[in-house]
C-alpha cells in the first residue's frame, strides 16, 4: 500500500505543472527560431548562388525566403489570436485567414510570374526553404528526446 499525502499530490501536479511550462518554452523558442534559420539559410543558398547565376537570381531567392519567414510570423500571429478566441468565431476567421493567405501566395506568384518569368525557380527555391528549416527543427527535437515512452 502506497502513502498517497496530499502533499504528494501536490508535488506530482507541481512537477507536471513544471514540466509543462518548460515544454512551452522549449516550442516558443523553436517558434521563434524558425523565421531567423530561413532568412539565414536563403541568404546562404542566395549567396552561394552567386557563383553560379546572376545577382538577380540571388536576390530572388533571398525575397522567397524573405516571404516565407514573413507568412511564418503571420499565421503564427494569426493562430494565436484564433485560439484565443471563441470556437465558432475562431472557425470563421480562420477560414477568412487562410482564404486572404492563399490569394496573397497565388498573387504574390502570378506578379513573379508575369514580371519576371524566369526568376519563378528561384523565388521557388528561397520559399522552399521553410521545409528544410522544418526538417532540422524536427531532427533536432526527436535527437533531444530521451524516451519514447513518458
Amino acid at each position: 500500500m502506497t502513502d498517497s499525502s496530499p502533499r504528494q499530490g501536490a508535488d506530482n501536479m507541481s512537477a507536471d505543472a513544471q514540466r509543462q511550462n518548460t515544454q512551452t518554452f522549449i516550442e516558443e523558442r523553436i517558434l521563434r527560431r524558425i523565421p531567423v534559420e530561413i532568412l539565414a539559410l536563403s541568404l546562404a543558398i542566395a549567396v552561394g548562388s552567386l557563383v553560379f547565376f546572376s545577382p538577380l537570381t540571388g536576390l530572388f531567392i533571398l525575397a522567397g525566403g524573405a516571404f516565407s519567414s514573413a507568412t511564418f510570423l503571420w499565421l503564427k500571429s494569426a493562430l494565436n489570436r484564433f485560439l484565443s478566441q471563441d470556437r465558432k468565431k475562431a472557425i470563421r476567421s480562420g477560414l477568412v485567414f487562410y482564404l486572404l493567405r492563399l490569394a496573397l501566395l497565388l498573387g504574390v506568384f502570378l506578379i513573379i510570374i508575369l514580371l519576371f518569368p524566369r526568376m519563378v525557380l528561384a523565388f521557388v527555391a528561397g520559399f522552399s526553404t521553410v521545409i528544410l528549416v522544418f526538417f532540422v527543427e524536427a531532427v533536432r527535437a526527436l535527437s533531444q528526446i530521451k524516451s519514447w515512452k513518458s
